[in-house]
C-alpha cells in the first residue's frame, strides 16, 4: 500500500507571512491540525500545528493577527513521498514522534498530508498478509502518544 492510497490529497497550507488568526480560520474552516507552510516557488518551508498557535498566543501576550506563522511555525522538515510505502511512513512517524506528515511528490511538491488518524483507518487485520497490520500501526500509535514530560530538577532547600 501507498502512502497515496492513505493520504488526504486536498491539503490547505499558509505562507510564512499568513497572520495566526487567518490559520486558525484555515484551521477551523478544513477541521484540521496542521497547515503545511510554503515559501516561494511552493517549496515546502515547515509546518505549523493548531498546537504551536495554541503555545505561542499563550506565552506571548500578543494577537493572533500580530503574529504569523514564521514566528511560530516548526522548521525542523519531516515528510514522505506520495509513492512511498505507508509502513515506512509510519515508521518515519514513530520514529520522530508526530501524527501527520506532509506528503511530497517526486519533484518537491506538496501533494497532500497523511495523518495517523487515516492510517488507523486504513490498517485491517483481515486476511493472512494485511498491508497495514492493526497491531503494527497500534505499535507506532502509542509511541507517538507516549507523553514525554520535562525533567524536574530537584533541589535541597535550607529550612530558614
Amino acid at each position: 500500500m501507498r502512502v497515496k492510497d492513505v493520504m488526504v490529497g486536498t491539503p490547505i497550507s499558509c505562507s510564512p507571512e499568513t497572520n495566526l488568526a487567518a490559520a486558525v480560520e484555515m484551521f477551523w474552516n478544513r477541521n484540521c491540525g496542521i497547515l503545511p507552510v510554503l515559501g516561494s516557488g511552493g517549496k515546502l518551508q515547515g509546518v505549523i500545528t493548531d498546537r504551536d498557535v495554541c503555545i505561542a498566543l499563550g506565552t506571548r501576550n500578543r494577537l493572533a493577527s500580530d503574529l504569523t506563522v514564521a514566528d511560530v511555525m516548526t522548521g525542523r522538515l519531516v515528510s514522505c513521498f506520495e509513492d512511498g510505502d505507508i509502513r515506512s511512513a509510519v515508521e518515519v512517524m514513530r520514529r520522530e514522534g508526530v501524527r501527520r506528515l506532509p506528503v511530497l511528490g517526486m519533484d518537491g511538491t506538496l501533494k497532500g498530508v497523511l495523518s495517523m488518524d487515516d492510517i488507523v483507518r486504513h490498517s485491517s487485520d483481515a486476511g493472512p498478509n494485511p498491508e497495514l497490520p492493526y497491531e503494527e500501526v497500534m505499535t507506532a500509535f502509542k509511541s507517538i502518544y507516549t507523553h514525554h514530560l520535562p525533567k524536574l530538577v530537584r533541589t535541597n532547600s535550607a529550612v530558614a
